[in-house]
């Protein structure tokens, strides 16, 4: 069962009562594979990843599901949106989520969901790196998401941040090659990462 919480009614809003997202769903029309978020009212658009980010994804997914989180409980997922209380049309899709297996039951607006269904949730950086550990850490600790993991390949390190308060994190820990990295039981499960194996599979190939 999803943590209790205070949801808006599914409502059919106009273009006119919902300018942002309605830009944002034109934007997603126009521009395949982009992402698309709201936050603090600001169009944020992000081009599709690269090959090692999508396989990054893939090998994080394989220990959550080894411990048990895509099962009756909770769901493993990838781009779900997360409605955000940070702005009246405010939302974020992280790269991969653990959500309580009733999540499509706590759908608020534009395919996105309450944060009280997020357990965990984690992105990948790209090229605009600094979304992901100033925009959007502040957008998810104000959500009161849990837990917040970053692969960070811009600095060849992994950000695990808990205890939300405000619009940051009491706790943010940095993880580098060779360290092991167990997360919080508050997922549901134990779950211990390899820092040099996720880098590594993130890092960008070559052309020959």
């Amino acid at each position: 069962m999803s943590a209790a919480s205070v949801e808006r009614p599914h409502v059919d809003r106009s273009h006119d009562e919902r300018p942002l997202i309605a830009e944002a769903n034109l934007l997603m029309d126009r521009l395949p594979g982009y992402r698309v978020e709201i936050i603090g009212d600001q169009l944020l658009v992000t081009p599709p990843p690269d090959g090692p980010h999508a396989v990054v994804l893939t090998d994080l997914m394989l220990p959550f599901a080894a411990a048990g989180l895509h099962g009756p409980d909770a769901k493993v997922v990838q781009g779900i949106g997360l409605w955000l209380p940070s702005g009246t049309e405010d939302y974020a899709i992280p790269d991969l989520a653990v959500v309580d297996a009733d999540f499509h039951d706590h759908l608020i607006e534009n395919n996105s969901y309450d944060p009280a269904c997020f357990r965990l949730v984690l992105e990948v950086t790209s090229s605009n790196w600094k979304t992901d550990l100033k925009i959007k850490l502040a957008a998810y600790a104000e959500a009161k998401v849990p837990v917040y993991v970053v692969v960070d390949r811009e600095h060849q390190r992994v950000h695990v941040l808990t205890d939300p308060v405000g619009n940051e994190y009491a706790t943010h820990r940095f993880h580098s090659p060779g360290q092991q990295v167990t997360l919080p039981d508050s997922i549901g499960a134990k779950v211990t990462l390899d820092v040099a194996g996720i880098l590594e599979a993130g890092q960008p190939r070559k052309a020959d």
